[in-house]
């Protein structure tokens, strides 16, 4: 997901304007410099010293203490029980991933995100309470992978495993057709949640007699395998 996006699919992320990042390493100060960029106060902390000089050198997160989030003391004298979302940015060392996202959920933060490197290791994060479980670089994979072969999709939104929210431009066999003419959910299984004419102003739940426009952007929610079937 392109966190700088400010389309559509932006509106449905969460809208907390403080965020806590646990671990700085690459894909912790990828995150850290896009929430901050757009605005948001990002708290930073990682064990090591020299990552948290590092992010508050580049001025990428708003505040940044070096501490061992496995101590559930130092989460909470560093105010990040307060937080409503907190990003688990540690990959790589499973059992210090677990216990600071147990810690966070036992003290009753509100939103855990959690990195994860492998299948079994996002099966733990969920067990000890993760909100969510991403898997950067899969997801990075499968971008390019859409990129290459279905440069038409604007943006993916992943409810679950099985099933999306998509941006995606109108194709030409849509052209100049009525909502109610596609028949989208008879024909593809899909719901068309939006349209726009300039990737901006969305137009939310069209009317069945609204004509769509080659190029033009549509969102549109259902199962990937039924995601798959339009033509793009």
């Amino acid at each position: 997901m392109n966190l700088r996006s400010l389309n559509f699919l932006n509106s449905l992320r969460h809208t907390s304007k403080q965020f806590a990042v646990i671990g700085l390493g690459r894909f912790g100060r990828s995150v850290s410099g896009a929430l901050h960029e757009m605005g948001h106060e990002i708290l930073g902390t990682d064990i090591e010293e020299k990552l948290v000089a590092q992010v508050l050198a580049e001025k990428t997160v708003s505040h940044a203490i070096q501490l061992d989030s496995r101590d559930p003391l130092a989460l909470k004298e560093a105010g990040i029980f307060e937080f409503d979302t907190v990003i688990v940015a540690i990959g790589n060392y499973l059992e210090e991933s677990i216990i600071t996202t147990l810690n966070l959920k036992e003290a009753g933060v509100a939103h855990v995100v959690a990195k994860a490197s492998t299948e079994i290791h996002g099966k733990l994060l969920q067990r000890v309470g993760a909100d969510r479980v991403v898997f950067p670089e899969y997801e990075a994979g499968c971008a390019l992978a859409y990129n290459l072969t279905k440069p038409s999709v604007l943006d993916c939104f992943d409810l679950d495993p099985d099933h999306s929210i998509v941006e995606v431009r109108v194709p030409e066999e849509f052209h100049n057709k009525t909502i109610a003419e596609l028949e989208l959910r008879s024909s593809y299984g899909l719901t068309l949640l939006a349209v726009s004419e300039d990737d901006k102003k969305f137009q939310i739940n069209p009317l069945p007699t609204q004509r769509l426009h080659q190029g033009a952007a549509m969102v549109v929610l259902g199962s990937n395998k039924s995601l798959k079937r339009l033509p793009i």
